[in-house]
């Protein structure tokens, strides 16, 4: 297991996180699971998904409102296309109402559905930022990534909420994209983001794919194990180089015990002593995961984002780019900014991780992911199922970080994870948090 010390900007209790206030900050909410598109990093598409198609509806909207005049931030998406929910502005116009003149509106849409009608539409209502989803300009490419999009209806839609800002006299509304990078399109990135900003653009979030089956694995182009323990590693690798001792041997030589070779035990001597230093920093280390690791490749995806910085800088647009390898400090921005997450059935849940059922592969292992919900808008409002107990402790249990990295640890998959009924992890802690890898930098969103 992996101990993580609590944050230090939030273990007092008595912080005024956004997290323990009576009101959520941020409401995140399916308009719809329905889209036009099949793209394969969709949760849509992977096997263990149990999502139903269905539409947000207006009774259920109304259930939220009693939020509205607390929020900063209203993001109308979920798993599907957000333009295909006939009821979109209104949602937008009656939020835009009832919210402080500070918060704002947005959602992320795949963008081949935006007319110039549309975002006049949008926009009129009190859109304040829309991203869209691009992770290619090569026509052929786009089409193999977005199954059933082109690359043309990209440009078409920054246009159009080009054109629609200008006709509403709107021009601080933010139009942006979101970029998921894979290997098969990073090399691509830099010039993505040039394109996109000579269409309009004003920021990029990237974030890293997230393999639901051991088929898409290859994609991930994060690194599997945490900065620290991989600075750790290193350390030591350069170490161990400059002494002449091959530590990729270690898996060969650890179990002959008997009649060791002096070069051999000086590998297990020098695997051991960093052991020690990592258990000393309370890092976790798992050596097989460390023993495979490609350091050319983390290499080549630090370039990509050094050249996808200056193209922002250039440009003047607003980048966000995802860790290269997991955080071992820990920071759930769901949480902490005192996020709620709707179902288009009204289901109330903490988190992205935690919204619907799915199986991934994000940490070299097949992982069934069991929806954590709270109560439904079709009992209560907003406000009360926010504030039941259950949901309130929830959230301080998590600001708490006190929980395992699964990630990080040798024993992972164990049966506290492989279970079909959450009960415990292995610190003893009833928060399914161990595997998400959202709190760990990897994966971003519009937020």
């Amino acid at each position: 297991m992996n101990i993580n010390p609590p944050s230090s900007s939030i273990s007092d209790p008595a912080t005024s996180t956004a997290a323990l206030r009576d009101h959520p900050a941020k409401l995140f909410v399916e308009t719809t699971t329905r889209c036009n598109l099949n793209c394969f990093m969709c949760v849509k598409q992977n096997s263990g998904s149990q999502v139903c198609e269905g539409d947000f509806s207006p009774e259920l909207f109304a259930r939220l409102e009693a939020a509205f005049p607390h929020l900063e931030a209203l993001i109308l998406n979920g798993i599907g296309e957000p333009l295909l929910n006939p009821h979109l502005e209104s949602f937008i116009r009656r939020a835009r109402k009832l919210m402080p003149s500070s918060g704002w509106i947005g959602f992320q849409s795949n963008g081949l559905l935006m007319t110039h009608l549309r975002a006049v539409s949008l926009i009129d209502a009190g859109l304040d930022k829309v991203c869209i989803s691009i992770d290619a300009v090569s026509p052929e490419q786009f089409r193999n990534l977005r199954e059933g999009g082109e690359v043309e209806g990209i440009d078409m839609a920054l246009s159009a909420l080009k054109n629609a800002k200008a006709l509403c006299n709107r021009p601080e509304v933010e139009v942006g994209i979101e970029f998921v990078a894979m290997r098969s399109n990073l090399r691509g990135l830099p010039e993505t983001l040039e394109w996109a900003a000579s269409r309009g653009a004003s920021f990029a979030i990237v974030t890293h794919v997230l393999p639901y089956d051991e088929q898409h694995a290859h994609e991930a182009v994060f690194c599997t194990i945490s900065d620290q323990a991989l600075t750790l590693y290193n350390s030591w690798r350069h170490k161990a180089d400059a002494a002449g001792i091959d530590l990729q041997r270690y898996q060969e030589v650890r179990w002959r015990a008997m009649n060791r070779a002096p070069r051999d035990q000086a590998i297990v001597d020098m695997v051991e002593a960093m052991k020690a230093e990592a258990e000393q920093m309370g890092i976790m280390l798992d050596i097989k995961k460390l023993m495979k690791f490609e350091n050319q490749w983390l290499d080549e995806v630090s370039e990509v984002f050094a050249a996808a910085e200056a193209v922002a800088k250039r440009t003047g647009m607003e980048l966000r780019l995802p860790e290269t390898a997991l955080k071992e400090q820990r920071n759930c921005s769901f949480v902490e900014e005192g996020s709620a997450f709707v179902s288009w059935s009204g289901d109330i849940s903490p988190c992205y991780f935690l919204w619907h059922r799915y199986d991934c592969f994000a940490s070299g292992w097949n992982q069934t992911v069991q929806p954590k919900v709270f109560g439904s808008l079709v009992d209560q409002d907003i406000l009360q199922v926010w504030n039941r107990p259950e949901f309130a402790t929830f959230r301080r249990d998590v600001l708490a970080y006190d929980y395992p990295s699964c990630s990080s640890c040798g024993l992972a998959p164990c049966d506290y994870v492989q279970t079909d009924e959450f009960q415990q992890d292995c610190h003893i802690r009833s928060v399914p948090c161990g595997s998400c890898l959202w709190c760990m930098g990897v994966f971003q969103c519009l937020r």
